[in-house]
């Protein structure tokens, strides 16, 4: 976790075809994380849809985390889960899923300190969203405000900027106090991810890290 810097969410199909396939020249393209996203499935349907991608993630070397689900997760042998504000509780969550990878979203300054005062519970939390994203719909950005009150936190547990992050706006984010992102359509809906994540990954390596 302390080294990652570029992490991806997406579904089981990108715009150019299954997540599953294209894994391994994500991973050599430089993405650190791997989160699927399947919101609408029902549990047996994430099971069947995360299989492949998990077997990719392992071969590739890169950590797979699901969303929201830490028994799901549990029963898939995941890396790790992420789960938000309005999902079972931190706590639950660990108790469930043991030593796995644990994140966490904030959307405000006081679910950031919530999050660092449990980093005992979480491996790294993400704040955002730092642009209005349709996969958030009806969510307002939290701005680029957020992004520079987690830095201004100097804190050691690792944390990943979210939300409408693309090459247009990334030094933005990255003049806020962000190093690390998560990003969903600058990837997933991209023409040639594999480009796409070449490109993101060169700027974020060559940005400073953080004090």
């Amino acid at each position: 976790m302390d080294e990652a810097r570029l992490y991806l969410v997406a579904p089981a199909r990108l715009a150019v075809g299954q997540l599953a396939e294209l894994v391994p020249e994500l991973a050599e393209a430089g993405v650190d994380l791997i989160q699927l996203r399947e919101k609408e499935a029902e549990a047996a349907d994430v099971l069947r849809l995360a299989g492949p991608v998990l077997e990719a993630c392992k071969a590739a070397g890169v950590p797979f985390i699901l969303n929201d689900r830490p028994d799901v997760a549990l029963a898939l042998g995941a890396d790790g889960v992420h789960v938000g504000q309005n999902d079972l509780p931190i706590a639950f969550t660990r108790r469930i899923f043991g030593d796995g990878i644990v994140g966490l979203s904030t959307h405000a300054t006081g679910q950031v300190d919530r999050a660092l005062a449990r980093s005992d519970l979480i491996d790294y939390f993400v704040v955002g969203p730092c642009f209005t994203t349709p996969t958030k719909p009806g969510r307002p950005a939290a701005g680029l405000e957020l992004v520079r009150y987690a830095a201004e936190q100097h804190t050691t547990l690792p944390w990943f900027a979210i939300g409408g992050i693309n090459e247009s706006n990334l030094d933005e984010v990255l003049t806020a106090g962000a190093t690390r992102i998560v990003v969903v359509r600058a990837i997933t809906e991209a023409a040639d991810p594999v480009a796409a994540t070449t490109s993101l990954k060169q700027r974020l390596v060559a940005a400073p890290e953080e004090d």
